[in-house]
């Protein structure tokens, strides 16, 4: 329904038309002009997170992080957001030439998003992830902060990924950092100095298929120079000072051998590129804001940071920085949503009454509302692993789950966001619809989170290649967690059935991975999505439970852990039951999916 709808006055149609000397303008006025629907209003999003303050609470009780993060909503609301908003109605564009036809390919955004660029300096977004103020909580802190920023940042995350990733490849390297450097870029006093990053895809094919044989950067050998020629598909964000990624060496074909990490500058001080054409920029479903372009590159000056035929190794760490933020972004979209379709059902009536006193229309928003809070909890449990790595105190369990729970929570939480925002628009009716409203930009920036930083099944094999590579130690990692946790919260009558119901899915699935050792090597490969769903799942359930036993925990979180433990736990072995795993199936699935094509 329109936010403008008509409503009559109280004189009725013949009294108007007896009122011969008003004008037509005044009788419109009298019919037409009475209703205006309220619109949502964004309040603090740190105070309307109840979540996230029991999770601090619990766990990082500093009354300088909750001062902070409470000054920091204020700021989102009272400027942050109409920020994001000006990104999105704004987008960069390409000047490849000047006035006198000299090619100077300047990409021009907004002034908000130079104002983002310098907010997230002063705020310290990606440095506090550097400082350590707070120990192994300090990532905790870091993506709190981030979480309440990512929806209104006018995707401005991205470029902090991408610093921030590249802070950890330097940072895990050892390399010298002196203000001389090129590297100088990555250190906690030029964090404040709101440096920028990009990450380059090299070569014609997904990132995710590095080790195909189609690459297109390269460099030749005993070249002290490292110049680097070659197309690139995908570079974002475009305007980085710096830029890394991975070249191979010309004369080595196939596979990770011979790929090399570069760093390089991209423009400098005047302006000027250094060896880059830019071809154009991508035109995007959503994520406008950002801009993404094709390159050409003509012996571009770059350094290797890393030792040749090293690059995937080297560039690893980077790829788990990058999905945290993937993770912390769909999550924080999923409350920014929720806590929209909240504030609007306070203030829209439909069929005499408030959405509020609806109970089908509050059952919906609740659903919504336990998958938020799954993901979430799993978010910050991600967060606080990484946390503990940087600050040296990891056991071998943490390095495990660390290493099986990021490709998990990413690929996971990007469907539930897309979920979340598909449903959350419905909750507004047709405004939902109305571009105006800024509400069909969070769909359309919802929808790349599944496919940046690898997509679903890219990154269901990635946990397949975990489990295998550990030979088992990642999984037996994950199982011990879960059933510590479940021991803890074992004494607790009222989560009872969540705990039976998890304990039977971790069996189930434990079963399922013994078993699917003794079949044929193909079955795995097609477990490999709902298997990784399965993890997530009995994950997610675990430390709702766990977050319901803590002491101050309240009621809602029992019931959230409740609700969310009612759904299919272990889907991997609810349809291994069906056969879709067996090697015939794959046959089948090819000539359902082709059906009527020619060959």
């Amino acid at each position: 329904m329109l936010s403008r709808s008509v409503a009559y006055s109280s004189g009725s149609l013949s009294e108007l038309n007896q009122h011969n000397g008003h004008s037509h303008a005044l009788f419109s006025r009298s019919v037409i002009g009475a209703f205006f629907q309220e619109q949502p209003l964004l309040t603090n999003p740190f105070t309307q997170d109840a979540l996230l303050r029991s999770y601090l609470q619990r766990h990082l009780p500093v009354q300088e992080v909750e001062g902070d993060l409470l000054r920091f909503g204020e700021r989102i609301v009272s400027e942050i957001d109409s920020l994001g908003r000006q990104c999105e109605l704004n987008p960069p564009r390409l000047q490849q030439y000047d006035a006198w036809g000299r090619r100077v390919d300047r990409i021009i955004t907004c002034d908000a998003w130079t104002r983002l660029k310098h907010i997230s300096a002063q705020e310290g977004l990606v440095a506090s992830g550097y400082e350590r103020t707070y120990g192994e909580w300090s990532r905790v802190y870091q993506m709190s902060k981030i979480y309440l920023f990512a929806p209104s940042s006018g995707l401005y995350t991205c470029p902090l990924a991408m610093t921030d990733g590249a802070a950890k490849v330097i940072q895990s390297l050892g390399l010298p950092v002196t203000d001389e450097d090129q590297t100088s870029t990555c250190t906690v006093a030029q964090h404040r100095r709101s440096p920028t990053q990009s990450c380059w895809i090299v070569e014609q094919q997904e990132f995710s298929q590095m080790f195909a044989d189609k690459q297109t950067l390269v460099f030749p050998p005993f070249d002290d120079s490292l110049n680097l020629w070659g197309y690139t598909t995908i570079t974002s964000p475009l305007e980085a000072c710096f830029t890394r990624g991975c070249v191979r060496e010309y004369n080595i074909q196939f596979g990770s051998r011979g790929l090399s990490l570069f760093l390089a500058q991209v423009w400098d001080s005047h302006g000027s590129s250094n060896g880059v054409e830019v071809q154009r920029l991508k035109d995007k479903l959503g994520t406008r804001q950002l801009p993404t372009a094709e390159l050409l590159l003509d012996g571009m000056k770059a350094q290797l940071v890393s030792e040749e035929g090293r690059g995937v190794a080297s560039i690893a760490n980077m790829l788990t920085i990058t999905r945290i933020y993937n993770t912390v972004c769909a999550v924080g979209a999923m409350r920014r949503m929720i806590q929209l379709c909240r504030e609007y059902s306070c203030k829209r009536s439909v069929f005499g009454k408030l959405l509020k006193d609806h109970s089908l229309h509050i059952q919906t928003l609740s659903r919504l509302e336990v998958e938020t809070r799954a993901a979430f909890l799993l978010m910050m449990e991600v967060c606080r692993l990484l946390g503990r790595e940087e600050n040296r105190t990891c056991t071998e369990k943490d390095t495990h789950l660390l290493r099986l729970l990021t490709p998990v929570a990413k690929l996971y939480t990007g469907k539930q966001a897309l979920c979340v925002m598909s449903e959350g628009l419905e909750a507004f009716g047709g405004q939902g619809y109305i571009e105006d409203t800024g509400l069909p930009s969070m769909l359309r920036d919802a929808q790349v989170l599944s496919i940046w930083e690898g997509t679903t099944n890219v990154l269901s094999l990635d946990v397949l290649r975990s489990i295998d590579k550990s030979s088992g130690s990642v999984l037996q990692a994950f199982f011990t967690d879960v059933k510590e946790r479940l021991l803890a919260a074992g004494s607790s009558s009222a989560l009872r059935p969540a705990v039976s119901s998890l304990q039977t899915s971790l069996s189930d699935v434990m079963r399922f991975v013994q078993s699917a050792a003794t079949r044929p090597s193909g079955c795995l490969e097609l477990a490999a999505r709902d298997l990784s769903y399965s993890l997530a799942r009995i994950y997610m359930g675990a430390l709702l439970v766990d977050h319901a036993v803590w002491e101050n925990a309240k009621h809602t979180d029992v019931y959230a852990a409740l609700r969310w433990c009612e759904q299919d736990l272990c889907p991997v072995v609810s349809r291994d039951s069906t056969g879709c795993y067996d090697q015939h199936v794959v046959a089948m699935d090819t000539e359902l999916v082709y059906d009527g094509l020619k060959p």
